[in-house]
């Protein structure tokens, strides 16, 4: 009971703080643009304008205190980036209030089942990492479903080139014709270098978007082609080509490690079934496994080797083609 008030008083004390700041830096933050402006506006025509970003930077919170913290911190922005790549539409600073949150209900979750200070805390670390395990699997999904229908956008590129239509113009068509994830990518890429961003830079800003091999393949092939020339479309027919084989092999190699995967799933699913099927059976029996103090270092034990072996058998079974 003394760690949920503690919990609830520290919850409470941090978002009156953030919120009293913000008011603040709010209009410290609107004073701030005020001048700016007026400075623009009186500035003299001769003198040279300074160079400007093309896509304005994201906030990463609405909070201006709370995001002005958050921007000190490279793997916030890191944080930022992978739940743009996993296209989940929260900002970095709320979802670390939703760690907190999933923190906080784990823990108070995880102490009251079981009467521990010791498990409410590995209850309060768990919760703090599902939101995060939510956006790495997000991210995986939509990196997936990129790579399925990336060949069909090269051909679509290819087919374009061959027609005589320049390269700018086939990059709108796989916009408008190639669905999601690779449609959006696509966009983003005709619109920066229709606003003036030049194209080599356009596409390293769609590499550094969609970290695949394929690609920073087919970024290579095409800065490679505009700098010395050939032909882009043959190119990207046997770029495309490469690919569809490499997903051969892919598939090759899930066959073979079928039953590596199947083991790792029922390695870590029997322990906490037994658990399970023991309370329903005999409660007596597994009872002291969360009441005694040696069973909730067993428990720790347990969960520690499955982590590792989960992350051994994964190691094993993930083939690099």
């Amino acid at each position: 009971m003394h760690f949920a008030i503690a919990v609830l008083v520290f919850v409470v004390v941090t978002l009156a703080a953030f919120a009293g700041l913000s008011l603040l830096d709010e209009r410290n933050a609107q004073a701030r643009l005020l001048r700016d402006r007026l400075s623009e506006s009186q500035k003299p025509a001769e003198q040279p304008l300074q160079d400007v970003a093309l896509v304005r930077d994201e906030m990463l919170s609405r909070i201006p205190a709370f995001d002005a913290v958050l921007r000190r911190s490279e793997r916030v922005s890191l944080l930022q980036k992978m739940l743009t790549q996993g296209n989940v539409n929260v900002r970095a600073g709320n979802f670390l209030m939703f760690c907190v949150v999933g923190a906080a209900a784990f823990g108070l979750l995880f102490f009251i089942a079981g009467g521990n200070l010791i498990l409410g805390w590995a209850g309060a670390i768990l919760g703090f990492f599902v939101p995060y395990a939510y956006a790495s699997h997000m991210r995986q999904k939509r990196f997936q479903r990129f790579e399925e229908k990336f060949p069909e956008a090269i051909d679509t590129l290819a087919r374009a080139v061959r027609a005589g239509h320049a390269f700018t113009t086939a990059l709108e068509m796989i916009a408008n014709e190639v669905s999601e994830p690779v449609a959006g990518e696509f966009r983003q890429l005709y619109e920066e270098q229709k606003f003036g961003l030049p194209v080599r830079d356009a596409l390293i800003n769609l590499a550094e978007r969609i970290p695949l091999v394929d690609v920073k393949f087919f970024v290579t092939a095409v800065m490679l082609q505009r700098e010395t020339g050939g032909n882009l479309a043959e190119i990207l027919d046997n770029l495309s080509y490469v690919i569809r084989e490499r997903f051969k092999i892919l598939r090759q190699v899930r066959v073979h490690t079928a039953q590596g995967r199947l083991t790792m799933v029922l390695l870590m699913a029997l322990p906490p079934t037994i658990v399970v099927i023991m309370l329903s059976i005999n409660p007596g029996f597994i009872r002291p496994l969360f009441t005694d103090p040696l069973g909730h270092a067993l428990i720790v034990v347990g969960i520690t080797l499955q982590t590792l072996g989960y992350f051994f058998i994964r190691r094993i079974i993930r083939i690099q083609v």
